[in-house]
């Protein structure tokens, strides 16, 4: 498998989302991703205690450590690379945590409207 378009979705480089929690479909801290990435793990999302809340009711429990995985278990405030569908969900659902646009994956576009992801971007200025 090889790597998909590793660039943010302004076509630059695309930024560390999270090294202090190893993010990314990869486990590098990126939101870069593969072919075999069925859930596009493309959008760098500063999780918040309410879309944490909103992932484990639809399935996802991103809050409960898993040692075995080597995943500590989030909390609020950091960063993770989660499902472009999920978040654009959560948008619907008013849950969607703020995005770090400069470390989000171009592909995320495929799904989500750029001016969504701009609007809910907490890296502009």
């Amino acid at each position: 498998m090889k790597n998909k378009l590793n660039k943010n979705i302004f076509g630059e480089t695309i930024e560390v989302c999270s090294k202090e929690t190893m993010t990314g479909y990869l486990r590098n801290g990126s939101c870069e991703t593969l072919d075999d990435d069925i859930g596009s793990h493309t959008v760098c999302a500063k999780v918040t205690n309410e879309f944490l809340e909103y992932s484990r009711s639809k399935g996802n429990d991103l809050i409960t450590p898993r040692p075995e995985l080597d995943f500590p278990g989030l909390k609020e405030g950091d960063k993770w690379c989660v499902c472009a569908l999920r978040w654009l969900e959560a948008l619907n659902d008013n849950v969607a945590p703020p995005i770090l646009v400069k470390s989000t994956n171009i592909l995320a576009l495929e799904v989500i409207d750029i001016d969504l992801l701009k609007e809910h971007a907490i890296d502009l200025s």
